[in-house]
């Protein structure tokens, strides 16, 4: 599977992701990529988030990539029973957001994360499409061995990636082509496009 095959929908976390962010670039980059855009990147809330997701998918005219960031992570698992199976080829997750422990994470732009905005708890059943979590070391987010759990419950290859903070900008991963090479590897892994669909049908 290439990335020409396939829409790869990008899934930006709490506060978004800036013109510098890996997850902007690869927007830009590739012609088949868009971003699920939210009303409000500060404020967000699990219902109108995993909402907006669901709707991208729906309009998808291609297998479906899915690539999260942090809260966008937990979007996605979130939204993961409710997506139409058929269309979603499987998800590349990076820098999970741990809403369980929310309470620990360090203030980001002058924002505290409100607890009440219905996150947590995270699924801890498997995802039922293909997956990787990419995992960092010292993320003052997510810790690895809680990375670790959150795989093994969602049935998610761990790449533990190394000491790279939260893998955004502020930790210095703007263009991030560490990661471009571990999408194409998990892209090679899934097998040509089409595939699982023709399998579902079967």
């Amino acid at each position: 599977m290439r990335a020409a095959d396939v829409e790869l929908l990008i899934v930006p976390g709490w506060s978004g992701s800036g013109p510098d962010h890996w997850q902007s670039r690869w927007a830009r980059h590739f012609q088949t990529a868009r971003v699920v855009e939210q009303e409000d990147w500060f404020a967000p809330d699990l219902e109108s988030w995993t909402q907006r997701l669901m709707e991208a998918v729906g309009q998808a005219a291609r297998p479906v990539i899915l690539i999260g960031h942090s809260l966008g992570v937990a979007t996605i698992v979130h939204a993961a029973r409710a997506l139409p199976p058929e269309k979603v080829a499987g998800a590349f997750l990076v820098a999970p957001a741990d809403v369980d422990n929310a309470a620990r994470w360090p203030v980001t732009q002058g924002y505290t994360f409100d607890a009440s905005t219905g996150f947590a708890p995270l699924p801890r059943g498997p995802i039922p499409f293909p997956a990787v979590l990419v995992a960092s070391g010292s993320d003052p987010y997510c810790s690895l061995g809680r990375a670790r759990e959150l795989a093994s419950a969602w049935g998610a290859a761990l790449v533990e990636a190394g000491d790279l903070g939260h893998i955004n900008v502020a930790s210095g991963h703007g263009p991030w082509p560490e990661g471009i090479l571990r999408l194409g590897f998990f892209l090679q892994a899934l097998g040509p496009a089409g595939s699982r669909a023709r399998a579902s049908d079967g």
